[in-house]
């Protein structure tokens, strides 16, 4: 019988000063403070799934939960927020089975130091948001990934198992400690991309990967979005592996480069580098990525858009309607600048401040496509929060769907406490 949540014993509430602290600055050092949007928030620092099981239920206002803090701006900012839970004291790497290519992780985990850990038994989480010193929870909560997703998938495709704490309290468990694992639900999914809404994630479990032995790059300039448009489906159609086939993009007249990566054998990656050239119409090859590979553009508003992938060239054209890039505040381009994982339908790009984002997702809305604010601000700075932003201005409208995820939010947080306002159509 599928099971989706089981009462862990061991999570007995805590006395509320024992983790839960005024709002004076976070208790530990290096953690990150409540951001200027939330002032007047008590901070929380639990350093276990019991802790934090037990401030939930011996606290009764609304609880927004963070990690390091790198993708506070990827939701809408929060209608109330009592009290910040930092997840970063969960810390800990708690099973670590290297021939069953699986660990387990707490959520406060950063990433980077979880790639070290397993780069020494010669694996990886091949997960590789840009985001420096984000951690496991924060990934999962915001389904962050990087140029790997071409090959290996995203968060959902990767994580089998997840610890959360509901709103009540109650610590719930999903899935198991092997690939194809098919007993319960598969709540895993249900929390990616959550932001904290539905529960606090404290532990997480991975199918991890082999470290390739090589890798070879080809990178092919791009004259205008129709040639990005066309080696893109080229290549999607073609027998070849790449890990990942990024492109940047700098505006019409400026065109842009795609480089893919391939990882494997050495033999392998010389192989299909080769073809790789032949298939695209020329190219250069190279055994690294650039700077700019797989970093999400700054400056201006910074969006993160989905879409059909066979509709890049009309998503670029959609954005270099926005403005000629020019510079901006900062010396940021005040047209738009682009990253896009060129097979996958995924694109970040830095948009003018006074970008009419109602006209772009009316341009993109005919490919299925979204675009949501994921940082920035009007004069070029980090906007970690998203001060002054609706959930409508965030995310635009909400779609279909929104009936739904409307009863899945008041199934997991009935109280409406967790993340209030911080999803789609201000859930």
């Amino acid at each position: 019988m599928p099971r989706a949540s089981v009462p862990d014993p061991s999570a007995r509430p805590v006395p509320a000063s024992s983790a839960v602290r005024p709002a004076t600055g976070p208790a530990n050092p290096g953690a990150p403070a409540s951001g200027p949007h939330w002032p007047d928030a008590e901070q929380a620092h639990p350093a276990n799934a019991a802790e934090t099981a037990g401030i939930l239920r011996g606290t009764r206002g609304t609880v927004v939960p963070v990690g390091a803090g790198t993708k506070t701006g990827w939701a809408a900012p929060p209608t109330s927020c009592d009290l910040v839970l930092h997840t970063g004291g969960l810390a800990g790497i708690t099973e670590y089975l290297p021939g069953d290519l699986v660990v387990v992780a707490e959520a406060g985990v950063p990433l980077s130091a979880l790639q070290q850990t397993l780069a020494e038994h010669g694996q990886m989480l091949a997960l590789d948001p840009p985001e420096a010193g984000a951690t496991l929870g924060g990934i999962v909560s915001a389904n962050a990934s990087g140029p790997r997703r071409l090959r290996y998938g995203t968060v959902r495709d990767l994580l089998i198992g997840v610890t959360v704490v509901l709103a009540d309290g109650t610590v719930a468990r999903a899935g198991g400690k092997v690939v194809k694992n098919v007993a319960g639900y598969d709540l895993g999914k249900l929390y990616t991309g959550a932001h904290g809404a539905l529960g606090v994630v404290v532990s997480t479990t991975w199918r991890l990967h082999p470290l390739p032995p090589a890798r070879a790059t080809v990178t092919v300039p791009v004259p205008d979005s129709t040639q990005a448009g066309r080696c893109a489906v080229r290549l999607a159609r073609s027998p070849l592996t790449p890990t990942a086939a990024e492109l940047r993009w700098d505006g019409a007249g400026s065109g842009g480069a795609l480089v893919v990566l391939f990882e494997s054998t050495a033999a392998s990656v010389r192989a299909q580098a080769r073809e790789a050239v032949a298939l695209l119409g020329g190219g250069t090859t190279g055994d690294d990525v650039p700077a700019w590979f797989g970093r999400r553009p700054r400056g201006g508003l910074v969006l993160r858009l989905a879409y059909a992938p066979a509709a890049l060239p009309q998503v670029l054209d959609a954005l270099d309607a926005l403005g000629a890039p020019t510079q901006g505040a900062g010396g940021a381009p005040a047209g738009a600048h682009v990253t896009a994982s060129a097979c996958t339908g995924v694109a970040y790009a830095a948009v003018p401040p006074g970008a009419d984002l109602a006209v772009l997702r009316a341009a993109l809305a005919p490919y299925d496509g979204s675009a949501v604010i994921v940082g920035g601000s009007p004069d070029g700075t980090a906007q970690a929060a998203g001060a002054g932003r609706t959930a409508a201005e965030h995310w635009g409208p909400p779609g279909d769907a929104f009936a739904l995820m409307t009863r899945v939010k008041d199934r997991f947080d009935p109280g409406r406490r967790l993340s209030p306002g911080r999803l789609l159509g201000g859930l």
